[in-house]
């Protein structure tokens, strides 16, 4: 699953090094890089343990403690953002899909058929596993995570960014069902390209408004230009509903894609 919705970003992300809230008490110097390493991986799995396990309560079936860790991590590739004295304090991982072919899949594909998403042509790159220091919750550090982003979008060529996108369940999976109906009204790809969950929440006799305001990540996917792949997949372990995310570069809105990518629209 992705925890994304975990990461207390600003609604309208604010990209300038002025806006760090956390100024006075953090080093303003960020700087982001790929893991070169086993260390620096591990060092990414460290804070993904601290903050889905620690923070957040999930079970996670790791063999190594203190380590988030999965199959696909071995063929990801992580992207790390550190603070000024060189600590982690954000990262998240890249599957190419040539990664992908060794590895016999996307993660996104053991929570949902995404087959009609996979006809389009194009190149496709997966993110996950993404996770923020709880002190380092800022507009600055997404900036700096998405700036290694860009430019292995920019590198590699990349047409289509997929993923997965985390909605609280509420009581009864309530509060799931009733924020995917919301935003299905306005950002569900069209019909052909829809995704089925492998485990869809359970059906509930009548809807109710949702308490819950859209996860801060999943808004900015969403002003991005993301769209949402269909009906969401529960997800026991994490206690939230996944969505599909389906972002394809060009759909990028020119007001963000001068952060992001390198290249015109």
């Amino acid at each position: 699953m992705s925890i994304d919705s975990l990461i207390a970003t600003p609604i309208a992300p604010d990209f300038s090094a002025a806006a760090l809230p956390f100024a006075a008490a953090v080093p303003r110097a960020l700087s982001v890089a790929f893991a070169g390493s086993r260390e620096e991986t591990q060092a990414a799995q460290r804070l993904r343990y601290a903050v889905f396990a620690e923070e957040m309560g999930a079970t996670l079936h790791n063999r190594i403690p203190g380590l988030d860790h999965d199959r696909l991590d071995h063929y990801c590739q992580h992207l790390i953002v550190r603070d000024g004295l060189g600590q982690v304090v954000g990262c998240t991982r890249i599957l190419t899909p040539e990664a992908a072919q060794r590895a016999g899949g996307y993660y996104s594909q053991t929570e949902f058929d995404i087959a009609p998403v996979l006809a389009l042509p194009g190149r496709f790159m997966e993110i996950g596993r993404t996770c923020v220091h709880p002190d380092y919750r800022n507009g600055a550090t997404i900036s700096t995570l998405w700036s290694g982003l860009a430019a292995f979008i920019a590198e590699w060529e990349i047409d289509h960014l997929i993923g997965c996108a985390s909605i609280p369940l509420g009581e009864d999976d309530g509060a799931a069902q009733a924020l995917y109906a919301e935003l299905a009204q306005r950002h569900l790809v069209p019909e052909a390209l829809r995704v089925r969950p492998h485990l869809p929440l359970p059906r509930r006799d009548g809807m109710v408004r949702s308490k819950h305001a859209v996860p801060p990540l999943l808004k900015a996917y969403l002003r991005l230009g993301a769209q949402i792949g269909g009906e969401p997949c529960l997800d026991p372990d994490f206690k939230v509903a996944d969505v599909f995310i389906l972002l394809p570069t060009t759909r990028i809105e020119r007001r963000y894609a001068r952060h992001f990518l390198d290249r015109d629209q």
